[in-house]
């Protein structure tokens, strides 16, 4: 025998909501199996002396959902091997069990799904006068919740809050974005006696005293005024409504150019709470990053050139792409191997033909130092390298040569200064010393020994502009010393 398997839906509980099609599959079914007796149809059900069985008793098996459902799945298609199951459920449209059953549909399976009214279908024409609708409205059942991306410009209806865990999860998810205050529809169970939909705090989502798959929430749409915290979205209706009509003047006359040095600052104090290690002011700085990212993003927008869409998907398809050995049949063991594939196809996404095309794709855009860096890792890829710091160190001293001569003979110094400046950041590169964050370090370590040889000399009732140099130095060499013996202690 082919297994067949019929699902029909019970509705958000009044018996009379039931379609006449599952009605008349109810009574004429072989073997029922109800997710759930918990329902007011049961009563029904045993009025009409028509013999069922529940799955209750998996909600106790299993902690895992998805698990939870596969099995029902299972069991289902093995009952129905042995004779054709109708299979009830609150509402087939959301039930992820029905979801489970088509995903293991057999070769010879059959699978058919009677259209019935929904549990959204009951609370939206249930919902209370004066509460605030709109035209779109989002639907989501409640153990999909946490997966979800919230959008609270939308009113949002939660579906089948059937335990308080869940519901828990539900109220938590939401506060991310809500006021605990904020007032939500509760839409109680059809099993209580007053059914009818009542307004509470969001905080109070889980304290209600009975939860089935028919208790659902509704969440009114939230205006930017109204909230503390905020989406992705929200940023970018932000964006657009400063740089619409009535919005800011200086926000609608930016360019991609006039930007370009807020992004750079943003990106450097970014990093400056980086190296801070602090966690509330990095995501302050980021914020901003990501400020640079949607305004840039809204003007292309406004010329027709791309969207925050495209930004998106060009990232998300690059890293599918760089990461054949996560998301394609690939398999790498170590970083390193990792690094060698991500060269590898970043050179062949951008067609380089050769090192030379590899080391002129480095962006000019990138600190001076930064760059010299980088360009010399993507030559040492193919060899060309020093064996170690200690063989490239003789360079700095060559060049630190020719610099002088060039100062002796009163020419221009600014090719021989580069070279230096060059060699220097391949012995920082050979020693593993991040030449941009170490001339950083030794920037600061000059202003602190300049703050105490400032402080020493005043103290001493003199100024710095009295001072000559060799009168400073001596200063500065003693701060020097006090620092390294300080140091070493």
């Amino acid at each position: 025998m082919k297994p067949s398997i019929t699902v029909v839906s019970l509705g958000p509980g009044d018996p009379s909501l039931m379609t006449l099609q599952t009605a008349d599959a109810l009574r004429h079914a072989r073997r029922l199996i109800l997710r759930t007796a918990r329902h007011r149809a049961v009563k029904w059900l045993e009025e009409q002396a028509i013999a069922f069985e529940a799955l209750d008793g998996y909600y106790d098996r299993y902690d895992d959902f998805d698990e939870m459902h596969r099995a029902m799945a299972e069991f289902l298609w093995q009952e129905a091997a042995k004779s054709p199951v109708v299979y009830a459920v609150i509402d087939a449209t959301s039930d992820e069990s029905v979801g489970a059953l088509r995903g293991i549909l057999p070769e010879d399976g059959k699978l058919d799904v009677l259209p019935g009214v929904s549990v959204a279908d009951r609370c939206l024409t249930a919902l209370p006068a004066g509460v605030r609708q709109a035209g779109r409205i989002r639907i989501l059942p409640a153990i999909d919740a946490g997966e979800a991306s919230p959008d609270p410009t939308m009113p949002l209806l939660i579906t089948e809050l059937w335990n308080p865990a869940l519901a828990g999860d539900v109220k938590l998810w939401l506060s991310d974005l809500y006021s605990d205050e904020m007032e939500i529809v509760l839409f109680p169970s059809t099993a209580q006696v007053n059914r009818k939909p009542v307004r509470v705090p969001l905080m109070e989502l889980d304290r209600q005293k009975t939860y089935d798959h028919t208790v659902c929430a509704y969440v009114p749409a939230a205006g930017l005024e109204g909230r503390q915290r905020f989406c992705l979205s929200d940023l970018m209706t932000i964006m657009r409504v400063l740089r619409g009509p009535g919005g800011c003047p200086w926000d609608r006359q930016q360019t991609h150019q006039s930007l370009r040095k807020y992004l750079i600052e943003e990106a450097y104090e970014a990093v400056g709470a980086i190296d801070e290690d602090d966690p509330d002011h990095l995501a302050d700085e980021l914020g901003d990053v990501l400020l640079q990212i949607v305004f840039h993003a809204d003007i292309a927008r406004d010329h027709g050139d791309f969207t925050i869409s495209d930004v998106t998907s060009a990232v998300c398809r690059k890293m599918i792409y760089r990461h054949r050995h996560v998301f394609g049949d690939e398999h790498f063991a170590t970083p390193e191997e990792v690094s060698v594939s991500w060269e590898q196809l970043k050179k062949a996404e951008k067609g380089h033909h050769s090192q030379s095309d590899v080391l002129a794709d480095v962006s000019q855009g990138l600190p001076a130092l930064m760059r010299a860096a980088k360009v010399q890792k993507k030559a040492a890829d193919v060899g060309f390298d020093w064996d170690s710091a200690e063989e490239a160190l003789p360079k700095i001293h060559e060049e630190a040569e020719e610099l002088m001569a060039e100062l002796t003979a009163h020419r221009d110094p600014d090719e021989e200064m580069g070279d230096l400046l060059f060699s220097c950041v391949n012995v920082a590169r050979l020693c593993g010393v991040e030449p941009e964050t170490a001339l950083k370090k030794a920037t600061e370590k000059f202003i602190r020994r300049f703050s105490d040889m400032e402080n020493a000399i005043i103290s001493d009732g003199k100024a710095l502009k009295d001072l000559t140099l060799s009168e400073m130095d001596v200063y500065w060499n003693q701060v020097k010393a006090a620092q390294s013996n300080g140091a070493a202690t």
